[in-house]
């Protein structure tokens, strides 16, 4: 779950995005009868193919493709299958989530097993598939599993928060592509780059600021930077009318602030509650029409040791 910089991300800013551990992707490797090669099950899709029948860009087969020759090995005789409870197009990296757990069930398997930041290369590869020109944010926080500040290029710096957040993610019930919102964004960056340019600016200010109140557990300054964040996300034109109302929703009944997370255009909208407001901000969302709702909790000064705990 991207917490700030979301799309300026893209354009070589930072972004802070935190794992989101309630809901996960699942997978399982057993083996199977000599000569049956890999067959891939996709439980939730209903599909079950053999890795050599599979077309050159499914995910499914490229993710365990590159493990195979990540290892120098040969295609295995086993059934890989793979479930997750991950709402997919909602902007909160199912299809990275479901690329680690078959890359790590997969290598496990093999008799291996892969450092984070290998995992984390190796779902960019299949994130290439499924967004055109991805951040690198979805695989590696996931990979990771602990808030990280990332920006391309340089070093991965885990988060350490000392104040404890509550944040409540409330989908839109409206499907998110982020292939589409980031080839909308690129349309209005090449058209005029020194208008969209400020705005990655802003929006990368905004992620510095919040890194530094993390790290000294101002939760209201947090609100306010994270309906700053919205405002200029409003301006990339990757909100619409749905999410907005459920952003004004959470906070008239007293959220410190919320605002769209991940590709926009639809997916989900997260918001800084406290104990006194979580009930009400709920119930403003669900009345203003999201569809579900997911509780995550940051805990104080646990970056290093995951981060995110479930509620």
């Amino acid at each position: 779950m991207i917490l700030c910089g979301e799309h300026a991300v893209v354009y070589h800013r930072p972004a802070i995005a935190v794992p989101l551990s309630q809901i996960r992707a699942r997978a399982e490797v057993l083996p199977s009868r000599t000569g049956a090669g890999l067959q891939i099950c996709a439980r939730d899709l209903g599909t079950c193919y053999g890795l050599s029948a599979a077309p050159p860009n499914d995910p499914l087969a490229v993710a365990a493709l590159e493990v195979l020759r990540r290892l120098s090995v040969p295609e295995p005789d086993a059934t890989l299958t793979i479930r997750s409870d991950i709402p997919v197009a909602s902007g909160l990296g199912s299809g990275a989530a479901v690329a680690v757990a078959e890359i790590r069930a997969l290598t496990r398997a093999l008799g291996c097993e892969l450092a984070p930041a290998t995992v984390s290369a190796l779902t960019y590869e299949v994130e290439r598939i499924h967004h055109g020109t991805p951040s690198g944010i979805d695989n590696t926080v996931i990979a990771f599993e602990q808030p990280v500040f990332y920006e391309s290029g340089r070093p991965i710096e885990p988060l350490r928060v000392r104040q404890s957040l509550e944040l409540i993610v409330a989908d839109s019930g409206m499907p998110s592509s982020t292939r589409e919102a980031v080839k909308h964004v690129r349309s209005l960056w090449n058209h005029d780059r020194e208008q969209y340019d400020g705005i990655f600016d802003s929006i990368a200010a905004i992620v510095e600021e919040t890194r530094t109140v993390l790290q000294v557990g101002d939760v209201v300054t947090l609100g306010r930077l994270m309906a700053q964040n919205h405002a200029l996300l409003q301006r990339l034109q990757i909100s619409t009318p749905q999410v907005d109302s459920l952003v004004e929703a959470a906070c008239r009944a007293g959220s410190l602030g919320a605002k769209l997370s991940g590709a926009g255009c639809g997916g989900n909208v997260i918001a800084l509650v406290n104990s006194a407001t979580r009930d009400a901000v709920t119930t403003a969302l669900l009345t203003a029409g999201a569809v579900r709702i997911i509780y995550a909790r940051i805990r104080a000064d646990k970056a290093t040791d995951g981060g995110v705990e479930d509620a």
